[in-house]
């Protein structure tokens, strides 16, 4: 299996949500894991934010940016190229989608080109309507949370 880690997957994860395990679980199994360095910051911003409104200490938050960094080192970490950029400025099916969330898209198509089995790993319905709806298989099939 050949995934792309969309960064609500990621965070859920990473902050041990409802789905986390499960996300754990598919990373752990996947052959490849590909991912946006946008993943990266908005995982940074989201512990930056976790910090500031006392959701986690600054302790435990550089120990959950350590564990980013230790999975990252093992994911195929795309690039916000232009033509990502591009694609991501264009309508998606399931309109409206957030900039951030059409660029995760975008990059997802992307990858499938050179990836044709590649499954979308991502808990945000929007991401996952318009990725169902552009052909992209979804995982988990049906998320929990």
């Amino acid at each position: 299996m050949i995934v792309y880690a969309e960064s609500s997957a990621v965070l859920a994860w990473l902050f041990g949500e409802s789905d986390g395990q499960a996300i754990r679980d598919y990373l752990a199994a996947a052959q490849r894991v590909f991912a946006s360095r946008l993943t990266l910051a908005e995982c940074s911003r989201a512990l930056v934010r976790a910090v500031l409104s006392g959701v986690v200490r600054e302790g435990t938050a550089a120990e959950l940016r350590a564990r980013v960094a230790l999975a990252s080192r093992h994911w195929v970490l795309s690039e916000v190229s232009e033509s990502v950029l591009e694609r991501a400025g264009r309508p998606f099916p399931g309109e409206p989608l957030r900039t951030l969330d059409a660029i995760h898209i975008a990059t997802a198509l992307a990858v499938q080109e050179a990836e044709p089995g590649l499954a979308l790993l991502s808990l945000d319905e929007r991401v996952r309507r318009a990725a169902r709806e552009l052909g992209i298989h979804m995982l988990p099939e049906a998320p929990r949370s």
